[in-house]
């Protein structure tokens, strides 16, 4: 029962996953749109010269088409800015909501795992759309390779855009950090655009795995598979500060003791919640002193109750209980 319960919690926080990414007209245009655009364009403007690329999953350094590891480079580009911009899109505008669930005590747990599976699912078709789109410019060496190292880059920024959308405050703020982030990383990783495309600083880059096994699926018949999982690790790093941050933020605080300064707390025994039940008070333990502040009696709340006024010394009345004042004897 409590299996059957999780997948359905899992299914529907999936399901609405889904149609969110399907409600987002833009990102569905750019797939279609952008990814040959830009394919296209590379393949029309940058120059048929033969460059050097310094390939580190085999260490050593090949002779490549200019043409072609642009291909690469720029469907690098397109599947990042994409897949980033749909996850952190959706994490965003879903924020308000994924709260109210889990305040309501909705399982955190299936509402990542249902992020992470739509942007499997987005990242899947997105990177083999673009590896359909290369194809029909140009047959790499190894093209089911290079989509799952396109895919690797995918979930990677995929994962970037998860944890800016749970940290960040802004939608503007967000996008920018997403489209310089891909900018930077291709285009210090394209041989092309930089001939110093070797240097050491390209490691800690996002893409910097794929771009590896992109050339070597492109252009070679080996399989670098430490390099392949460099995206994954990627993601899995930018999923652990996205939860831990969504855990943080949908936490109860209705708990929290705050203290007033000046004030102070009550000395209370045990079962004074069940003698004030029903009543808003509560009856001080045997024998404790009561508290100044003590709001057993009605009047409202006793920081804003009238002080009782004293009787009068000579004789009652409405000043006091009613009750004649003892008179003083003098001696003799």
């Amino acid at each position: 029962m409590t299996v059957r319960r999780a997948w359905t919690r899992y299914s529907t926080a999936t399901a609405y996953a889904v149609t969110e990414h399907l409600r987002n007209r833009l990102a569905l245009v750019l797939v279609v749109f952008f990814v040959p655009l830009w394919i296209t364009l590379v393949t029309v403007v940058i120059a048929d010269t033969d460059v050097r690329f310094f390939l580190r999953a085999s260490d050593q350094t090949v002779t490549v088409h200019g043409n072609h590891v642009s291909k690469v480079s720029g469907a690098i580009n397109a599947v990042t800015l994409i897949v980033g911009f749909m996850m952190f899109v959706v994490t965003y505008r879903s924020a308000g909501f994924d709260q109210r669930l889990a305040m309501a005590g909705y399982p955190r747990a299936s509402l990542l795992a249902a992020k992470l599976t739509a942007l499997l699912a987005a990242a899947a078709v997105v990177c083999a759309y673009a590896v359909a789109v290369i194809c029909l410019h140009w047959v790499p060496e190894q093209p089911v390779l290079l989509w799952a190292s396109l895919l690797g880059a995918a979930l990677a920024f995929g994962g970037i855009g998860v944890m800016l959308g749970a940290l960040l405050r802004g939608e503007l703020e967000g996008m920018f950090v997403i489209i310089m982030l891909s900018i930077i990383d291709m285009g210090l990783q394209n041989p092309v655009a930089n001939p110093a495309s070797d240097s050491d600083v390209v490691r800690y880059l996002p893409s910097y795995g794929t771009m590896q096994t992109g050339v070597a699926a492109g252009f070679l018949d080996t399989t670098p598979v430490l390099h392949l999982l460099l995206g994954p690790l990627w993601f899995l790093g930018a999923v652990v500060v996205a939860g831990t941050a969504f855990r943080l933020r949908t936490r109860d605080r209705r708990r929290v003791l705050v203290r007033l300064p000046g004030r102070r707390r009550r000395a209370e025994g045990p079962g004074a919640d069940e003698r004030g039940a029903g009543t808003g008070t509560s009856t001080p333990a045997a024998g404790a002193r009561p508290s100044p502040f003590s709001a057993g009696e009605p009047g409202g709340s006793p920081l804003f109750r009238r002080p009782r006024r004293r009787k009068c010394p000579d004789t009652g009345g409405p000043h006091g209980t009613g009750e004649a004042a003892p008179t003083r004897q003098e001696p003799g």
